[in-house]
């Protein structure tokens, strides 16, 4: 009888909780909004001739790099974020190797590297989630061959200083360590192109966040040029279609739509970050387009209340430390007034009580 690999037999499966999701959806990090209008007037302009065809991968490279400030042999466009992780896994990792991750982080780190067979070693991240940087060096062996790091975190919204992150690298030259910066135009923060003096660090990136493209599919990663190659053996030559490849210019054309966003969304965080404040609710800093915040057991009634207001928030009790964390995605100026107007009400029906009524 055919059997799956034992690895895969024994795989945590991701549902992501995507049914019956109507109303304001800020539960998933998505863009609030839409797109860059660009996008959708070339959207508008493909035709069957371009849909029959192949896709042709290779002759963005020059401009999605000269978008990132590196090379065209430092990149690699992926099918999201998501495809830049499995290649790394699928390149370097074999079974009995191990992987280090700290939790709470982004599951797919844990389930690309299980699929491979390796042993994945969870590290719990330290007070208000931060990266336990002793931990992870102490961690190290002859057999760490991965270490995932997102970076703003997801659920947590922490950042790791950038020179911790150089240590970490430098301090685990036999393996490789990806950087996933998904969330990096919130946070300006970069560790890219340091691979130029660590050439085992890898760093990725996605166009599903600031540029509201979750639905098309694009992502990139990032690394030295003599380590991309082998990472472009492991990928498909026709990872990306052609309608995601026709967007892209147009929407990396328009970073003043980019620009615009990422001010209303860090508006918004500032402003979440104010009335969670008055109410007395616990939260965590963030640097990315999300706040986590804590409302014990009261969360599963908080995230039901502002479901039948057609909000749609995101319940983490489920990750490593966040029993009772709800994680709230901000997004357009006209969203978060919705959000704000919604919280009041919900807060107030659980009891929380404003400054100005205690």
């Amino acid at each position: 009888m055919l059997k799956a690999r034992e690895s895969i037999r024994h795989l945590k499966e991701y549902h992501p909780p995507l049914g019956q999701r109507r109303g304001l959806r800020l539960d998933f990090n998505e863009n609030t909004g839409h797109c860059s209008p660009r996008v959708l007037k070339r959207l508008r302009t493909l035709d069957g001739e371009t849909l029959a065809r192949y896709p042709e991968r290779a002759a963005l490279d020059p401009l999605v790099a000269n978008q990132l400030g590196v090379s065209s042999e430092e990149l690699l466009l992926t099918n999201g974020t998501d495809e830049a992780i499995h290649l790394v896994c699928e390149t370097y990792l074999d079974p009995r190797d191990e992987v280090l991750i700290v939790v709470p982080t982004f599951a797919m780190f844990e389930i690309y590297a299980a699929a491979t067979g390796a042993t994945v070693v969870t590290l719990p991240a330290g007070e208000n989630f931060e990266f336990p940087l002793a931990s992870v060096l102490a961690r190290i062996s002859d057999r760490t061959r991965l270490i995932a790091i997102a970076n703003p975190n997801n659920p947590t919204g922490a950042f790791v200083p950038i020179a911790d992150l150089r240590q970490l690298v430098a301090a685990a030259p036999g393996a490789a360590v990806l950087v996933d910066e998904a969330y990096f135009e919130f946070s300006r923060e970069t560790i890219a192109p340091q691979w130029h003096s660590l050439p085992n660090l890898f760093v990725s990136r996605t166009f599903s966040k600031a540029y509201g493209l979750a639905g098309l599919r694009i992502g990139v990663l990032m690394g030295h040029a003599e380590q991309m190659p082998m990472l472009r053996r492991a990928s498909s030559p026709y990872n990306l279609n052609s309608v995601a490849l026709a967007c892209l210019p147009e929407a990396l054309a328009d970073q003043a739509y980019v620009r615009d966003y990422v001010a209303q969304v860090l508006d918004g965080r500032l402003g979440l970050e104010s009335e969670l404040a008055a109410w007395g609710v616990r939260f965590w800093p963030s640097h990315a387009n999300f706040l986590l915040l804590h409302l014990g057991e009261k969360a599963p009634a908080f995230v039901q209340h502002m479901r039948e207001r057609r909000i749609l928030v995101r319940d983490r009790s489920s990750d490593y430390g966040c029993r009772g964390a709800v994680r709230i995605t901000l997004g357009t100026y006209e969203h978060n007034q919705q959000l704000f107007k919604a919280l009041r009400q919900v807060l107030a029906r659980l009891g929380f009580l404003e400054q100005g009524q205690r």
